[in-house]
């Protein structure tokens, strides 16, 4: 594993006072912060980075009177569901599967909503936590809660946030803006039913938008044999001309290479930056490649250089991994451990000759990463 000279996690669990949640007094169960994770990044006007921080509350005791409860909102409020125990199957520890239906049904052990947390400009000390301006669900389509925010900085005045909003309705993308990175202003549903981790590029190509996506499914048609690609979930491309009305790309984006197991799945991580890496100029993308491992598989970080006029093509790209899960620094948090092995890389700032690079860690608290620029070469 690659070591880098500030690499810690910075914002933790333990950080957040649930006397100040969006659910606080909405029913009578006692509530933890099963993660803080996951947090989209950008640079604040003043110079400070902007964490927005996935923050999953659960139930302390979910299961009572034979049955298994899920946080639901509704009509402004939150409510408690009850689900027999006969009806699911609780092995994965961060939601339910529902028996029966023809479907695969899930309902989730926690609720998330996002917390603003301002930064120092290198990532490493709290400055703020922005409680008043946290982002909660406000509609049905929301109503499993708000998760895996991905800030884009658009220029000077100009934020786009893009955030998964779940619900019985649809798995969908949902669009927010801001003139100044702290107050944000709902835009909508800009992706439908099981299309995610969607992100904006920092930079209109040709005077259109362009966003990477990644649509779910679970049938994927086979490459002829010999393909250097592996069927399954890939990184696609689409563009709009004005950031709410998407049109995919012919194209294919990033897919997994048959050669390696380690990205059987993937996804996107950071909005793509326009930069130059080691003499070429292009837009670098970090995203996660996950091996096949027991129920959740093993989380990674790798990174893909993009053409800057045309982002189907990857003119520089590495096999090896760039971050890794790391178990020592998650070791003083032991006792709230839940899940091993996940990196899950969500922004990126550029700053003189690194990077810092925002990840949840194990789903469970925010790590930063400064990686020196001579760290992405070509493999």
């Amino acid at each position: 594993m690659t070591q880098f000279p500030f690499d810690r996690l910075v914002f933790t669990p333990f950080m957040v006072d649930l006397e100040r949640s969006p659910l606080r007094g909405h029913f009578g169960e006692e509530t933890y912060v099963l993660g803080a994770f996951n947090p989209g990044m950008t640079v604040l006007p003043n110079g400070n980075l902007l964490f927005m921080v996935r923050i999953a509350e659960a139930l302390r005791q979910p299961i009572r009177d034979g049955k298994v409860h899920a946080i639901r909102w509704e009509d402004g409020g939150y409510v408690l569901d009850g689900w027999p125990l006969e009806l699911v199957d609780t092995s994965d520890p961060r939601k339910f599967l529902l028996h029966g239906g023809g479907w695969k049904i899930m309902a989730l052990t926690s609720l998330s909503w996002l917390l603003p947390v301002e930064m120092s400009p290198d990532g490493l000390d709290v400055i703020s936590i922005h409680y008043d301006k946290a982002i909660a669900p406000q509609g049905s389509h929301q109503c499993y809660g708000i998760e895996d925010a991905r800030i884009s900085r658009m220029g000077e005045g100009a934020y786009l946030m893009t955030t998964c909003s779940v619900s019985p309705e649809r798995h969908s993308t949902t669009l927010y803006s801001s003139d100044n990175g702290l107050d944000w202003t709902f835009e909508g549903i800009v992706l439908d039913h099981q299309n995610k981790d969607m992100l904006i590029f920092e930079g209109l190509i040709h005077g259109e938008y362009w966003a990477q996506t990644r649509p779910l499914g679970d049938l994927y048609f086979a490459y002829p044999p010999g393909s250097e690609w592996r069927s399954g979930p890939s990184i696609n491309l689409s563009t709009s001309p004005d950031a709410l009305h998407w049109k995919p790309c012919l194209k294919p984006g990033i897919r997994p290479h048959a050669g390696t197991a380690a990205t059987a799945r993937m996804g996107g991580g950071t909005p793509p930056i326009l930069t130059e890496i080691d003499g070429r100029r292009g837009w670098l993308s970090l995203w996660h490649g996950v091996e096949p491992k027991e129920i959740v598989g093993i989380y990674r970080t790798y990174w893909s250089l993009l053409d800057p006029d045309d982002p189907s093509i990857a003119i520089a790209a590495s096999h090896a991994p760039l971050l890794e899960p790391d178990a020592e620094l998650t070791r003083p948090l032991e006792d709230l451990l839940y899940l091993r092995d996940v990196v899950f890389t969500t922004g990126i700032a550029e700053v003189g000759d690194r990077f810092i690079v925002a990840s949840g860690e194990a789903d469970l608290a925010c790590r930063i990463t400064h990686v020196p620029k001579e760290a992405f070469r070509s493999a």
